[in-house]
């Protein structure tokens, strides 16, 4: 659920590439007042239809618990004190739910911006790790190589996905793909369908980074062209990404699972059961389609 629950990568960089694309939009319609629009309100649009997702997959788990005990079965041993376990639980969620809430919280308060609570989520998870002893000199090192690693790639993307689109836009292809858009017969309808099928499908083969910087930026002007809320077609399109992390053969989520899952466990029952929860999501963003005030309401509360 990281695409789509705030504070998201994915959404800060889908973010970017749409205020980008909304301003080309406005401007391109003589509109040179531009309603204000930014990252923090794609954070809080996220907030509802994720925790929507949230209780889809609830309610799927407790379907499959109900009808197949075995395939949920108990993760303690009998005997357990109950309470000890509840507290237990209390203990290990509280830290980084806290962290989590204030960060997204001083972003939405406007206390910060997401930079800045960025570094603040930084410090307050090594706090973390300092309070349960697990800051070392090795763990240290690790996340700071790590950071530059993934850091180092966004740029790199964006590098690459950049000179494609001046190269794609010097050749005309944005305003091929802008006619074909706009000229469907279903209206904005079809063409929203089109671009989010298309983005489904380069899910199975692409980082949502390499579509939000390359599919976005060409894909996006065409559909603020309908003037629909660009709150909502964030929202739609993170919700959209976030299959990607599940759909096989390059579903990031399903490398996390067979990194930790017993060898017993084969690759393909994992794919197998990540069917159901593709399934899901994708009614989430049904959903989500039909009702867009799930992602309006929350904005239009805080900021307007």
């Amino acid at each position: 659920l990281g695409q789509i629950i705030p504070p998201s990568i994915a959404l800060v960089l889908l973010g970017d590439a749409l205020v980008g694309a909304y301003s080309e939009a406005q401007l391109a319609k003589g509109n040179y007042l531009l309603e204000p629009f930014s990252v923090i309100d794609l954070f809080a649009g996220a907030i509802l239809p994720g925790l929507s997702l949230v209780t889809l997959y609830v309610i799927w788990l407790l379907i499959v618990s109900f009808f197949r005990p075995k395939a949920a079965p108990a993760f303690y041993e009998e005997g357990v004190d109950a309470r000890q376990l509840v507290v237990q639980i209390i203990k290990a969620l509280l830290p980084p739910v806290f962290l989590v809430v204030t960060v997204l919280g001083s972003i939405l308060a406007g206390f910060a911006t997401p930079t800045e609570a960025a570094s603040f989520g930084g410090v307050g998870a090594i706090v973390l790790a300092a309070i349960k002893r697990q800051l070392t000199t090795r763990v240290f090192t690790d996340v700071v190589r790590s950071t530059t690693r993934i850091s180092s790639m966004v740029f790199g993307i964006l590098i690459g996905a950049s000179l494609f689109s001046l190269t794609f836009r010097g050749f005309g292809g944005d305003e091929l793909v802008h006619h074909f858009l706009t000229g469907l017969p279903g209206g904005f309808f079809m063409a929203m369908l089109i671009v989010m099928v298309v983005m489904f499908l380069l899910g199975f083969v692409l980082d949502f980074i390499e579509i939000v910087f390359i599919v976005v930026p060409i894909v996006a002007p065409a559909l603020f062209a309908a003037d629909i809320n660009p709150v909502w077609l964030g929202v739609m399109m993170a919700m959209n990404l976030q299959t990607s992390f599940l759909t096989p053969p390059f579903g990031w989520a399903l490398f996390y699972m067979r990194g930790v899952a017993p060898n017993h466990i084969t690759t393909i029952e994992i794919y197998k059961g990540v069917a159901p929860f593709v399934v899901i999501q994708l009614i989430g963003l049904a959903i989500l389609w039909s009702y867009p005030d799930l992602a309006m309401w929350l904005p239009n509360l805080l900021f307007q």
